[in-house]
């Protein structure tokens, strides 16, 4: 299956540099990293973004290979905690997450060649206004 053009994704400048540095480090050793060094290396760096798109610490509703997930937060790894609804940024799922806005869609190949499907629904942003 071929992967889709990935959409536009926005980061602010300090999280550009914090997200190139935690990917850098987790090379190897984390299953998301690589994605997230991608991710980052497209990325459109804002000083100010729009509330509609996923920072870091901001809450999403989101479809993964069509199962919805309600209402997670996106977080630093030693943050995480799947359970209690807080996914890394350094995993697969969060490397994809980070910088989409509502209604994005984005498809991936994962290490064994299986594509999958993202798409954000809603995100509330954590944002100071």
């Amino acid at each position: 299956m071929n992967t889709k053009q990935r959409p536009a994704i926005f980061v602010t400048p300090d999280d550009h540099e914090e997200l190139i540095d935690l990917a850098l480090k987790g090379l190897g050793r984390s299953p998301g990293a690589a994605l997230l060094l991608q991710e980052m290396q497209r990325a459109k760096v804002l000083d100010d973004l729009p509330p509609h798109v996923l920072a870091i610490n901001d809450r999403v509703t989101f479809e993964y290979d069509g199962r919805d997930y309600r209402d997670f937060q996106l977080v630093y790894p030693n943050c995480a905690n799947f359970a209690d609804g807080r996914i890394s940024v350094l995993t697969p799922v969060g490397a994809a997450l980070i910088g989409l806005a509502e209604g994005d869609t984005i498809w991936w190949p994962d290490d064994v060649g299986d594509t999958h499907r993202l798409t954000i629904t809603k995100v509330t942003s954590q944002r100071a206004a």
